[in-house]
């Protein structure tokens, strides 16, 4: 059966005269549709077609993946856990790490909104927690599209037991799953619900940032960059002062990380950040002499 499960194709990056929004639009709904009656017969794929079409036209990226998202709630069985299990038995295999399905993998965007929007609600799970359930949701999200959006709402209802799973997973193998515990954690993801706890003090995360500094994969690496860029807007000291210790004992995936991270500030002229720019280029200068 899974064979015959399918995502639409996509190009890698959106052509002139076209924008996000059209890689949700009737060809993911009908795919989506027909994913979802091959693993569970009861569903009306003709009437989850009708209500995920009505409205969606004026929407853009993030506000389709929601409307399709509830148009999911309205056809699919009304226990959470229920509902989610036939979304996941409906998903195509997880990738292989040197695949590029380009922007194709934005048809997952309906089902990390559906987490988001119904996976927090014990009512909606027959008064169970739903919890574990959305967790698993999520992790097998990430690992074909990603869960940075709808991790969020989990860590501003649940922050320790969000938090406490996400220490877990920075252990994982699937570099898309480590890359969600310091992407999912952004206090300031653009295109996301900001983490005002984060915004205002950042040391709850920064266990997972020193866990995932030097992480084998490039795409880690750059999350973790944009994590403490994202610490520097508010916290422009303990963002210095984080590069700084990491400067001790670098190598040069750690120093280009750490210029990465500093780079805004550096252009606005900020003195600390220009100096560990410059202290991280000269190091990586001088290990590159050292392997020569």
């Amino acid at each position: 059966m899974s064979a015959q499960l399918r995502i639409p194709a996509a190009p890698r990056s959106i052509a002139k005269g076209s924008t996000l929004k059209d890689l949700l639009d009737r060809e993911a709904v009908d795919c989506l549709a027909e994913n979802l009656s091959l693993v569970h017969p009861a569903f009306d794929p003709q009437a989850f077609r009708n209500t995920a079409m009505n409205g969606l036209q004026p929407l853009g990226i993030i506000e389709r993946g929601r409307h399709i998202a509830k148009a999911l709630r309205t056809h699919l069985p009304s226990r959470f856990e229920e509902a989610v299990n036939i979304l996941l038995s409906s998903l195509t295999p997880p990738p292989p790490e040197d695949s590029d399905l380009g922007l194709a993998v934005f048809f997952y965007l309906p089902h990390s909104a559906f987490i988001a929007e119904y996976g927090l609600d014990c009512a909606g799970n027959g008064g169970d927690d739903p919890f574990e359930v959305s967790m698993r949701a999520q992790y097998e999200i990430t690992r074909r599209f990603t869960a940075e959006f709808s991790i969020r709402p989990f860590i501003i209802r649940w922050p320790e037991r969000t938090l406490s799973r996400l220490m877990e997973w920075v252990r994982d193998p699937d570099p898309n799953v480590r890359r969600l515990c310091s992407e999912g954690t952004r206090p300031r993801l653009p295109w996301a619900t900001r983490i005002p706890a984060f915004i205002k003090d950042p040391l709850p995360v920064l266990s997972i940032l020193e866990a995932l500094r030097d992480d084998p994969s490039h795409y880690v690496q750059r999350s973790v960059a944009n994590h403490l860029g994202d610490i520097a807007k508010d916290h422009p000291s303990l963002a210095f002062e984080i590069c700084e210790r990491w400067l001790d004992g670098a190598d040069k995936a750690r120093k280009w990380l750490i210029r990465h991270a500093v780079r805004h500030p550096a252009k606005k002229g900020i003195a600390d950040a220009l100096r560990l720019r410059k202290l991280a280029a000269a190091e990586a200068n001088r290990s590159t002499r050292r392997g020569a």
